[in-house]
């Protein structure tokens, strides 16, 4: 579809890297779909990390999201895709906390 191709926009670079997400791209019928792209140079098992933001808004628009995981990246790079809420597919580990004071 060239005309929904044409207004695909990598987010993450032309808005910033707040939104929770890093691609913005469309379905055949020209709903927004929300792409949030996860890269490791290792086995598609390698842990990888996700913003708090980005879990939530993956919870808030699980319909249209979708976690796209490149691994191997050095190698041959490959991909699959995780439709949804990124709980239902991966254990979330706390790893950094942010901290203020009451």
């Amino acid at each position: 579809q060239p005309r929904l191709a044409a207004r695909v926009e990598h987010v993450a670079e032309t808005q910033g890297d707040g939104l929770g997400f890093d691609v913005l791209s469309f379905d055949l019928e020209g709903n927004e779909q929300f792409i949030e792209v996860k890269t490791t140079t290792f086995a598609k098992e390698t842990p990888f990390f996700a913003s708090a933001s980005e879990v939530k808004f993956a919870r808030q628009n699980a319909r249209r999201f979708s976690l796209y995981r490149v691994f191997e990246f050095r190698k041959a790079a490959r991909c699959f895709t995780l439709p949804g809420e990124i709980e239902n597919h991966c254990a979330l580990d706390a790893f950094t906390y942010r901290c203020a004071f009451r």
